[in-house]
């Protein structure tokens, strides 16, 4: 059990079965009545974010959560495969439950795995991958004074905005948290 009183950013609570993990939290002493803690909770199963009261003292559940060092496998018509780097066992994760991050998942690429009961809950990219353009238009010669960019497909499958110079087979590093071009790698 955690007490209000331990709350930190990031940490991970149990509310109503479900897991949460306190995006904000703010310790109230009124000058009448009981202190009490204000949180703002973000739900790790729907990505939902509420705020919820609790009198100060008041114990909430640790969730049974972890997080595993995987590596990506392969993708097929049941979703995405991780293998776990230290035992080697694999886990099956559906499209619908990694989001938007399945357009910067690059096979052998390790990711943090999160677990809540056993039963993956999410993925943690690393905040840069390196990735090929398999499919971009070719740049109009002077138009690059303006910074233009132009679409390109990765070979993910991911769609992002790069400069004009770049061309298909060129490798970029791409911002996982923005879905932005950092740079070219050479």
């Amino acid at each position: 059990m955690i007490s209000t009183n331990q709350f930190k950013r990031g940490m991970k609570i149990e509310l109503e079965g479900e897991p949460f993990t306190i995006v904000e939290f703010q310790h109230v002493k009124p000058g009448k009545g009981g202190a009490f803690v204000r949180t703002k909770l973000k739900s790790l199963t729907t990505g939902n974010v509420i705020d919820r009261t609790f009198r100060s003292g008041d114990k909430v559940k640790r969730p049974d959560f972890e997080e595993k060092q995987m590596q990506y496998l392969y993708r097929d018509d049941g979703g995405f495969h991780f293998m776990d780097l230290a035992n080697y066992e694999q886990v099956l994760i559906t499209a619908d439950d990694l989001g938007d991050i399945q357009g910067f998942l690059k096979e052998e690429l390790e990711v943090t795995v999160q677990l809540y009961n056993g039963k993956p809950m999410g993925v943690e990219l690393p905040n840069f991958v390196e990735l090929t353009i398999v499919k971009a238009e070719p740049g109009v010669k002077g138009d690059t004074a303006t910074g233009a960019t132009k679409p390109a497909e990765m070979e993910t499958g991911a769609v992002i905005n790069v400069p004009l110079f770049l061309e298909e087979g060129d490798v970029v590093k791409v911002d996982t948290r923005s879905g932005e071009y950092i740079e070219r790698v050479r």
